[in-house]
């Protein structure tokens, strides 16, 4: 299989590239611009394999893209290529709207060209998995979770443009009879994370002895899927999933911020144990704009449709990403010896255009 990837520099992507570029018979074309939150040395593994090479470009770059579809000639894409995270998209929505929305229209318009020059067999065994997030619909109460079916209703400059990108790939395969697929996941965690989500956060600024910011009480409601549990649900959407149809991805892990803080805390406190407890360092700081106080998963369909389920629990799949963290202290220092510095995002005051 020839697998074109995007955004394969990134946490989410670089974890599909090295497991898709190491599978038997598998060659991956990563689309990457190399952004601030993409790293080669995540993929330092596979780089110097035959079945795997790197294009370093936008996807919104229109003829960039269909140069590299007529030149690789795909069996299938896995678009995971975004600006994701949601407190840069309050400083600087601009960005979003570029990547996600003019971005996955120009894949999408290549896929189709690609698509329609393939003989029937190959048009049969052609797949474009879209890959979004359970931000598109938006807050949760206290109780329910989001199914397949639930109406969209993003709150933020990020989710929004993920939702408006998942309306672009529905439409294509409504309109185009492009064989589409639309994955939403829950919150991803795990190895190769850029430090400015949570538990990358969280970890490296207890390991430094800094406080540990905590938006508001503490009291949003998260469900945590392990990046290679990911990983092998999107494996078994490209091998059985049915084109036009949409399938959550989550980890049925419910936890609130706070007990994620203190679950890190906790294990910093057994690796690297100080005069005073990590939990100690804990500091509750003004929420976020428009923070959505609850997301949950119904992961039934993908369950009894394609057979998927996580292999990991939280427990086990944060103590294997603090162990990580701890171990590869090289990949992280490279990245807080660039432009980024642990400083929080997207603050009520300090917005830009």
């Amino acid at each position: 299989m020839k697998l074109l990837v995007t955004g394969g520099l990134g946490f989410i992507g670089s974890a599909v590239v090295r497991h898709f570029a190491t599978a038997p018979g598998c060659a991956v074309l990563n689309v990457d611009a190399c952004t601030y939150a993409g790293n080669p040395a995540s993929v330092a593994a596979v780089a110097d394999s035959d079945s795997y090479s790197h294009l370093c470009i936008d996807i919104a770059d229109a003829p960039a893209i269909l140069d590299a579809f007529v030149k690789f000639k795909p069996d299938a894409v896995l678009h995971l290529a975004a600006e994701s995270h949601v407190d840069r998209s309050i400083d600087g929505p601009g960005d979003f709207i570029h990547t996600n929305l003019v971005g996955t229209f120009t894949l999408l318009q290549a896929a189709r060209n690609h698509w329609e020059s393939l003989d029937t067999a190959g048009r049969d065994a052609f797949r474009f998995v879209h890959v979004s997030t359970d931000e598109v619909f938006g807050s949760l109460g206290d109780t329910g979770a989001f199914t397949e079916t639930t109406p969209y209703q993003p709150s933020s400059p990020y989710s929004a443009s993920k939702a408006g990108s998942d309306h672009l790939a529905r439409a294509w395969q409504h309109t185009y009879g492009l064989p589409v697929i639309i994955t939403n996941c829950s919150n991803n965690y795990g190895p190769c994370q850029f430090p400015e989500k949570l538990i990358p956060l969280i970890t490296l600024k207890g390991l430094a002895g800094e406080a540990l910011p905590v938006y508001g009480k503490g009291d949003n409601v998260r469900d945590w899927l392990y990046v290679e549990d990911h990983v092998s649900a999107l494996q078994c959407i490209l091998e059985r999933g049915v084109p036009g149809e949409t399938y959550n991805i989550g980890g049925n892990c419910e936890l609130t911020n706070l007990e994620v803080v203190k679950s890190i805390c906790a294990l910093l406190d057994e690796h690297e144990p100080s005069d005073v407890p990590h939990e100690k360092l804990i500091e509750f700081v003004d929420d976020r704009p428009g923070h959505d106080y609850r997301y949950a998963m119904d992961t039934t369909k993908i369950t009894q449709e394609l057979g998927w389920q996580p292999a990991q629990s939280f427990s086990t799949g944060l103590a294997r990403t603090i162990e990580w963290y701890m171990e590869n202290r090289d990949w992280w220092q490279a990245v807080l010896d660039g432009s980024y510095r642990l400083e929080r995002l997207g603050r009520p005051g300090d917005r830009q255009a």
